[in-house]
């Protein structure tokens, strides 16, 4: 069985990535991309859906782990009653072929170690045909292929791979493996040389890191996590590098997040700038503009990490799912759904990018105009919602803020940048958006905004209306909804996105019941700093940052009642949001927060 997730790491390339365990074992790996077939798919089922583990073969007494200083070469130390390892893995940044080392090093004594290798292509459903070729281990079904690179003597036992061996002070034993088509011979890389490259890479992508503020080092492991999970090639950022972990164990709420969002697009480019990467931040907009580009009526609300467009959501029945929790799924449906935020969220970050120094480029410019005209013919439809709900479409408040947004940010972009558009005319329809929404999405008798027009029921998105200079956040409506949202969907100091009784399912299409949402409850920390409730912000940020694992990772979601990360991990987003969350509530008004509302007002921003 897979273990809790706060026992996992990552380790990555660029291009895809790979969740180990405290134990040892790596438990998941896509090959070559984030988005391909898992090789080791232990983590939604059993070790014999595939994973790699080396560790003691005697009890272990302690074991602790962390990443060497700001990289992603990550070491984990076992103690037996018999002396102390270390086990060291990266995946080196790649030059050709992935692959990913390990390195075995002796700190005391002599200890027993154990190697079991299970190769299970396609999500474990394929066992390989496994032969030696030139004293090499390959592993081979259909178009994939691993070759292993070993100094112990392997062995093979029940469609296993075993070794057993000793380690002693100051010996280090290297293993390689290396993923390659099934018709190439794969390319062979020194180990320690990988390792030492990797370090180096590393340190020097993080040395550039401008943020000197409060919770540094979180900071700097969360643009790390991101930088893991950016597909070098494009640029684009793929929500996790997972699929399937659920967002409450024994549930169906399980979602492929192996692709990448619109709707991040803007928080993603603030973290980035935040932390001073510009080039980051450059590449994700280029990736934002390949990827919307076509007609204005295909535009999706996920892509693959390079633009892909079909995403078909299948189930796999042979995988158990996490601790039982079933379907396990590959593909997102919810890749078809109309959700206008994506427009409001491309436009914002379309203005931000701009202000922020990146050049225009008409060709951006037509595309945009393009989203905006329609937009225009679409807005007053009912939609999805943020939260890609699989229950009938509604007209969901914070769907229309944002298409807010959207024409707001265009009429910027027009005005500062001395771009042609209809300005009188979209100026009119922001008008009109934000009054419906005023009257329709503000429930009159309860005194707030609410889900989406006609409700009672409070959301976490509700948050946005301040956050994107809907209203300011002294606005007696923002102030009594920021209240309902506190009596409603704070729990335990977390917030829910929206509340789940047996009346949600008419909403959502699912069975009632999830975690609290890690990215919400830092934008309830940006909202209390945006209206100067500093201390509240704070306690509200730090409750959230105390619930990364030891190595500064967190998962979509948290469960307060088994007190337990739950959700595919590590979440992009809760990253995204810690960064612009720990600008905010360090540095109070001037952070991404106030630069959004600042922005609606026609100020640069400062991030």
């Amino acid at each position: 069985m897979a273990l809790p997730l706060e026992d996992y790491a990552l380790i990555g390339d660029t291009q895809t990535a790979a969740l180990v365990g405290r134990d040892g074992s790596i438990d998941w790996l896509c090959m070559p991309r984030f988005d391909s077939p898992a090789c080791f798919a232990a983590l939604l089922g059993e070790p014999a859906h595939g994973r790699w583990r080396i560790g003691p073969a005697d009890p272990v007494v302690s074991s602790t782990r962390r990443y060497r200083g700001h990289t992603l070469v990550l070491e984990t130390e076992f103690r037996t009653a018999d002396g102390a390892v270390r086990l060291i893995d990266c995946m080196p940044p790649r030059d050709q072929s992935p692959n990913l080392v390990r390195i075995v090093e002796g700190i005391e004594g002599d200890v027993r170690m154990e190697l079991e290798l299970i190769v299970r292509f396609d999500y474990g459903s394929i066992v390989p045909w496994v032969r030696r070729i030139d004293g090499v281990w390959r592993a081979i079904g259909g178009p994939d292929a691993l070759s292993l690179w070993s100094p112990a003597e392997l062995r093979g036992v029940d469609l296993t791979t075993q070794a057993s061996f000793t380690v002693r002070a100051g010996e280090r034993h290297p293993f390689l493996i290396v993923w390659h088509p099934s018709h190439e011979s794969p390319r062979w890389t020194d180990p320690e040389q990988a390792v030492a490259d990797t370090a180096r890479w590393w340190e020097e992508w993080s040395s550039h890191c401008r943020y000197e503020g409060e919770w540094r080092d979180l900071v700097v492991r969360s643009l790390i996590t991101l930088k893991a999970l950016t597909f070098e090639p494009t640029g684009g950022i793929v929500a996790a590098p997972t699929t399937s972990l659920p967002e409450r164990i024994g549930g169906v709420r399980n979602w492929d997040y192996r692709y990448c969002w619109l709707r991040d697009a803007t928080f993603t480019l603030y973290s980035l700038l935040v932390g001073g990467y510009t080039e980051e931040a450059v590449a994700w907009r280029d990736w934002l503009l390949r990827t919307v580009a076509g007609d204005p009526a295909d535009i999706q609300i996920m892509y693959g990490p390079a633009g892909e467009r079909r995403l078909t959501e299948t189930e796999l029945p042979w995988l158990p799912g996490y601790e039982g929790s079933k379907p396990v799924r590959i593909g997102n449906a919810a890749s078809g759904q109309l959700q206008f935020d994506v427009y409001g969220e491309i436009m914002d970050a379309m203005h931000l990018a701009l202000q922020s120094g990146v050049e225009p480029d008409p060709a951006a410019w037509e595309l945009e105009r393009m989203l905006i005209e329609h937009l225009e013919q679409i807005w007053e439809q009912p939609d999805e919602g943020i939260w890609e709900v699989r229950g009938p479409r509604r007209h969901f408040t914070h769907s229309k803020v944002m298409a807010w947004v959207a024409f707001d940010r265009a009429i910027k972009i027009a005005e500062q940048f001395g771009e042609q558009a209809p300005l009188e005319r979209w100026r009119a329809v922001r008008d009109r958006i934000h009054a419906q929404v005023c009257e329709h999405g503000f429930n009159h008798e309860l005194g707030v905004f609410t889900q989406y027009y006609g409700s009672r029921d409070m959301d976490a998105s509700l948050l946005m209306v301040p956050l994107v200079g809907f209203l300011p956040a002294d606005d007696g409506r923002v102030q009594a909804t920021v209240a309902a949202i506190e009596r409603d969907l704070l729990h335990d100091g977390l917030v829910l996105r929206y509340p789940h009784h047996e009346n949600s399912r008419q909403v959502d299409g699912l069975p009632p019941g999830e975690g609290a949402f890690l990215a919400c409850t830092f934008w309830l920390a940006d909202t209390y700093a945006l209206q100067g409730r500093f201390d509240e912000a704070r306690r509200t940020f730090e409750r959230v940052a105390r619930l990364a694992n030891d190595v500064g990772l967190l998962a979509e979601e948290y469960d307060t009642g088994a007190r337990r990360l739950i959700g595919n991990f590590p979440q992009a987003f809760s990253h995204v949001s810690l960064v612009n969350a720990a600008r905010n509530v360090w540095s109070g008004r001037g952070g991404p927060a106030e630069d959004r509302q600042a922005r609606a007002r026609g100020a640069k921003p400062t991030a």
